[in-house]
């Protein structure tokens, strides 16, 4: 079987049956197409061990990031893995190449008092929803994707609770706090019926659900009109959720929960920036802090 051919097929498996989300799908597929377009459109049973490598290199001499080189080299093992499952192939060339060691960073995270200041109220004709839209994923923790893809069913107004879709489509019920009840209240008494979308919970101006995109423009526009930090965006929201939990003493398996994270690994990032914290608080203030040289 052709590359092309077990490509077109990783990636509807990698959609249709994984349940990857469309951002992962349309990175595999861009990094896949640059493989057959550097190996050329070969036999699977074809491809070797030097021109993963060979690849690897060719990207490096690019420019591309640790990050990138290392989604690359994913991509083209589960591609080899399933080619390999199907009797396409008889091993995976691509096991055991080690990807580019990665420097290791800390989530980014806004002050309280930054949160605080999105909550100014402003002029805008969709202020109900904004203020709602912000309250839930900043006091839910939700990813961006998360949230537009909430419906009206997926709302407990007496249980105070609502029922994420993560991702791989996994659920999860996490708890709504009083104010953001009281907010998510005032923007469904206003909410418009009869509109495009009639399950959607949160709806842009021609009745539809709200994108992704437009909701990193609304946090920019926002920002800007209440003189708070412009380089908010849904995920550094996320990241503030799980840190302002963890700094007021919250157990790190409950903020796992309510992140949605599969491994504990994943939240543990967040000991480590509360520790950069406290050792940026150390240096400023304790007189032993600053030895002289």
């Amino acid at each position: 079987m052709q590359l092309s051919e077990v490509v077109t097929r990783y990636i509807k498996q990698l959609a249709d049956v994984q349940l990857a989300s469309p951002h992962t799908v349309s990175n595999y597929k861009r990094d896949l197409t640059r493989f057959v377009e550097h190996c050329g459109d070969i036999p699977v049973t074809d491809v070797s061990r030097d021109d993963v490598q060979g690849w690897m290199v060719a990207g490096y001499g690019q420019g591309l990031s640790p990050v990138t080189l290392a989604r690359r080299l994913s991509a083209l093992r589960g591609l080899l893995d399933m080619a390999m499952r199907s009797g396409w192939c008889e091993k995976n060339v691509a096991a055991g190449i080690r990807p580019p060691k990665q420097p290791k960073r800390l989530p980014r995270t806004l002050p309280p008092e930054q949160t605080s200041q999105m909550m100014h109220v402003t002029d805008s004709s969709s202020e109900e929803r904004d203020l709602a839209l912000f309250a839930v994923m900043y006091g839910c923790g939700l990813r961006v994707s998360e949230t537009v893809g909430l419906n009206l069913h997926d709302i407990s107004m007496e249980g105070a609770e609502l029922r994420v879709f993560g991702k791989g489509k996994k659920e999860r019920v996490v708890p709504v706090p009083e104010g953001v009840l009281r907010l998510l209240q005032g923007y469904l008494e206003q909410r418009v019926t009869g509109t495009i979308s009639e399950t959607a919970l949160f709806l842009n101006r021609r009745g539809g659900r709200l994108t992704a995109r437009s909701v990193q423009r609304m946090l920019k526009k926002r920002a800007l009109d209440t003189g708070a930090d412009m380089s908010v965006t849904p995920h550094r929201l996320r990241h503030s959720f799980a840190t302002h939990l963890l700094a007021g003493g919250v157990d790190l398996r409950a903020i796992q929960e309510l992140l949605g994270h599969s491994s504990l690994g994943t939240t543990e990032r967040y000991t480590h920036l509360d520790m950069a914290k406290l050792t940026e608080i150390y240096d400023s203030a304790h007189p032993r802090a600053k030895r002289k040289s």
